[in-house]
């Protein structure tokens, strides 16, 4: 005898409102970016008539060809990668380690450097004492690790992964001290593996962090061969627009060059969004599944 079909369910009202709602919102997010594009590729005469247009006409490329007809934006994007990688490198290795530090709760230790990195969510030593550590001790001037250095450490970045830390099950470090792993081996071997989605989440926010960071370098970095990419759109917005800025002979679109400026600035920090996506639900939801 065949197996009678279950009847389809109609989804319910709710759950098609909610959709409907979820992707309304998603459109009205994007609106402004997809503004922001048009108005990179509408004429400079245009923009500068009528403004913002959901469409770009006419269609132009002046901006862009400004922008990469000079070598000063290709220096950036260099620079700024650089930041980017080493710092984020760098900061998520310092913030593991201090985090499991303090997560195994050893005597004389996890204390103190827990107060130690508690400190600075409250308040810091000041813009002063900084540029003076910088400048005139680690005589980082005209550096990139003038940039890195400040940003390598996020406190709460930190007690974020003290609490994943301190989740995991006990039995599997007692598993791997049994079979003679010693403490290095049990973080390198057994404790990272298992906190891929928070290291994945956390390297996310440090990567935007240094991707977007100019003040660092509007302080410590005066060689305009080493400005990251932030830095050339901020001089490029606050001041009277020229082709000098970009290093390139070319008369500059002015409203038109700074919106292309923003889409090339914010476009690989939007890439890596997705590829993280499934990261943050993963370390949304794995506290569910304990208890």
């Amino acid at each position: 005898m065949p197996a009678r079909r279950r009847p389809r369910q109609r989804p319910e009202a709710f759950t098609i409102a909610s959709y409907v709602g979820v992707v309304a919102f998603g459109l009205i997010c994007l609106i402004p970016f997809w503004m922001v594009i048009a108005g990179s590729l509408t004429d400079e005469s245009v923009l500068a008539q009528r403004g913002y247009s959901f469409w770009p006409s006419p269609f132009s490329l002046d901006a862009y060809q400004t922008i990469f007809a000079g070598s000063r934006v290709w220096l950036s994007y260099g620079a700024t990668l650089f930041i980017t990688v080493v710092g984020t490198t760098i900061a998520v290795a310092s913030t593991s380690g201090i985090a499991w530090v303090i997560a195994r709760g050893l005597p004389w230790v996890s204390r103190p450097l827990a107060v130690f990195a508690y400190i600075p969510m409250l308040f810091t030593g000041g813009l002063v004492p900084m540029y003076i550590l910088i400048t005139q001790i680690l005589q980082l001037r005209d550096s990139w690790f003038a940039v890195i250095l400040p940003l390598v450490i996020a406190p709460f970045l930190v007690f974020v992964q003290v609490s994943f830390f301190r989740g995991t099950p006990p039995e599997i470090l007692d598993a791997a001290r049994i079979d003679g792993a010693g403490e290095l081996r049990t973080f390198f071997h057994v404790v990272l593996p298992l906190s891929k989605p928070v290291i994945a989440v956390v390297a996310l926010f440090y990567a935007v962090t240094f991707w977007n960071e100019w003040f660092h370098a509007l302080l410590f970095i005066s060689d305009p061969n080493k400005y990251p990419l932030q830095l050339v759109l901020q001089n490029l917005i606050t001041s009277v627009a020229n082709a000098a800025d970009l290093g390139t002979t070319i008369s500059a679109p002015v409203y038109q060059m700074r919106l292309a400026m923003t889409v090339i600035t914010i476009g690989p920090i939007l890439a890596a969004y997705p590829f993280a996506q499934r990261y943050f639900v993963k370390g949304l939801t794995l506290g569910a599944s304990k208890g």
